[in-house]
């Protein structure tokens, strides 16, 4: 039995090779990707990329892409109730599995599985616990090619951003950031690799400093702020 499956797509790396990966697994046919959009700024939440370039991502790879819309820096039940009334719809449509790029994250998955199992979807990680360095020097060396567009201000200054993702940038990394920046500290658009028909045409624009809450309280029980370091990535 082949599963329809929807991948939860960034326009980074992580899900990126995961797509690669799927591609290459009889057991499941992608019929979507899924992405969650802030519709405040019609870009990609977090990765700030505009919706525009996702689009055409898309398009180079020969996938439909579904967009779910929410509300600038949402709350949880908020993301909770636009994120179960898109699988509702995505099972009515006859996907049976959810793919997601996380690698590391325990938590994660588990409020992932969670969530998809009272619909009744599965979710798969096919990138699940593998070697970060090993996986970012597979990504590179298969010929994906990917800008990074955003990285946390606290662990990694402005001139990261904007650079490709390569061993360059690798070698410049501190040695307490992971490789694949699975702990948030930095995020990638990919531009070109072997799951696409033809590179996108882009150009960078200005790198600008971001704030968003922080997940958890500070000692005080005060809510804090992180900042991000995002590169505008324009289309051509």
């Amino acid at each position: 039995m082949v599963n329809k499956t929807v991948l939860n797509w960034s326009g980074g790396k992580d899900c990126a090779l995961a797509l690669y990966y799927l591609l290459q697994n009889k057991l499941y046919t992608v019929a979507q990707l899924l992405t969650s959009i802030n519709h405040t700024y019609n870009r990609v939440a977090m990765h700030g990329i505009r919706v525009e370039l996702l689009h055409q991502q898309a398009e180079a790879i020969g996938l439909p892409l579904q967009e779910l819309q929410l509300d600038d820096q949402p709350s949880m039940d908020d993301y909770n109730d636009a994120m179960t009334t898109t699988m509702q719809d995505l099972k009515l449509r006859g996907f049976t599995h959810a793919v997601y790029g996380d690698i590391f994250l325990a938590d994660l998955r588990q409020y992932r599985e969670a969530q998809l199992s009272t619909i009744g979807l599965t979710a798969h990680f096919p990138l699940w616990q593998k070697n970060t360095t090993e996986l970012v020097h597979e990504f590179i060396n298969l010929g994906f090619r990917a800008i990074v567009c955003c990285v946390n201000s606290e662990l990694l200054d402005k001139s990261f951003v904007g650079r490709y993702l390569d061993a360059s940038f690798l070698n410049d990394l501190p040695k307490n950031v992971d490789p694949c920046g699975e702990n948030g500290e930095f995020h990638t658009f990919v531009v070109d690799g072997p799951i696409f028909k033809q590179p996108l045409s882009y150009t960078l624009g200005q790198t600008e400093l971001t704030t968003y809450k922080a997940p958890k309280m500070d000692a005080h029980g005060d809510i804090t702020t992180v900042g991000f370091w995002q590169c505008d990535i324009l289309p051509i």
